[in-house]
């Protein structure tokens, strides 16, 4: 018997009142004084399908800082750019630690596990800036997204960025000690500058879910027809954000939710549904592995009521 097409709609105005209705909504981050000042009540989800049809709900218009989803943009521009030579700066393989992590970094001379991880899109942003200045690099990869989204509004909070770069004393210890190995190749403070900007990326969640849709349908923005990577790499890309896209919360998302997806401390979420959607979700508050508390509960309910989940209904 085949199953009928879910009510979107429904489903996502339902999840939009079940969520503003909980009490457990995690902490903000703290460790960036600026997105501690952000309202934990706020609550946003955006489907985008692949025929371009928009389903949204709540807070969805309203502009938040990405922070570590910006990395699956950077991640994909690196490939573009150097291809399967950036396995050389980085690894493949889940952390298990924190993301900030500088006893890993150790242990594993100076090549960080994942691009997700902080050293790791410090790496991925150093090989996008070789041969550039950081201005002209950081806006290379604004209007990549920008272009992804097709907005020219999506912009970078510069508050966000300033504040960032005020507190970053542990990410500046990372790239100095991959700098020491030689996986950072540009001076430190130019590629922690441009990681600062590119994570202080502001959206809301229809602009990310547009952002991330071309991984849903093999590379091509079906709302464009445009090719923005090859199948087979944006396969690969949504493999790394099964398996690291939470941090070390990646498995329990995977068992929980079963969709390739990568979270910021800003509270955000991007989760694609091959073949089917793009997903953005968006509650500041977060869990102890640093992802979004209410987020993954909305997307595990989202992938419940509509048998996305890539390991069957």
């Amino acid at each position: 018997m085949k199953q009928s097409a879910p009510d979107l709609d429904v489903i996502v105005s339902e999840i939009v009142a079940e969520m503003r209705a909980r009490k457990d909504r995690g902490t903000v981050a703290t460790y960036i004084p600026e997105l501690a000042n952000v309202d934990p009540d706020h609550f946003g989800l955006a489907i985008v399908d692949v025929a371009g049809n928009v389903f949204s709900g709540g807070d969805c218009t309203v502009p938040f800082s990405i922070q570590s989803i910006s990395k699956v943009f950077t991640l994909t521009l690196a490939l573009g750019r150097i291809g399967d030579r950036l396995w050389r700066y980085v690894g493949r393989e889940p952390s298990g630690n924190r993301f900030n992590s500088i006893v890993q970094l150790e242990h594993e001379l100076g090549v960080p596990r994942n691009p997700f991880i902080n050293a790791g899109a410090i790496a991925v942003t150093d090989v996008i800036l070789s041969g550039r200045q950081p201005r002209e690099t950081l806006g290379e990869i604004l209007r990549f997204v920008q272009f992804l989204a097709d907005d020219g509004a999506v912009s970078i909070d510069k508050d966000v960025a300033a504040s960032e770069k005020r507190t970053g004393f542990r990410n500046a210890a990372l790239a100095n000690y991959m700098k020491s190995f030689g996986v950072i190749e540009n001076p430190v403070d130019h590629t922690l500058g441009v990681y600062f900007h590119h994570c202080a990326i502001s959206m809301t969640c229809e602009q990310l879910a547009r952002a991330g849709l071309f991984l849903s349908c093999n590379g091509v923005n079906p709302l464009t027809g445009l090719s923005v990577v090859s199948a087979e790499r944006a396969r690969r890309i949504n493999a790394m954000m099964l398996t690291c896209g939470h941090y070390d919360g990646s498995g329990e998302f995977a068992y929980r939710v079963g969709l390739p997806g990568k979270s910021g401390v800003g509270g955000g979420i991007l989760a694609i549904a091959p073949g089917k959607a793009s997903i953005a979700v968006w509650s500041p508050g977060l869990d102890q592995a640093g992802n979004s508390h209410l987020g993954r509960i909305a997307l595990e309910e989202l992938t419940r009521r509509t048998g996305w989940s890539i390991f069957g209904a």
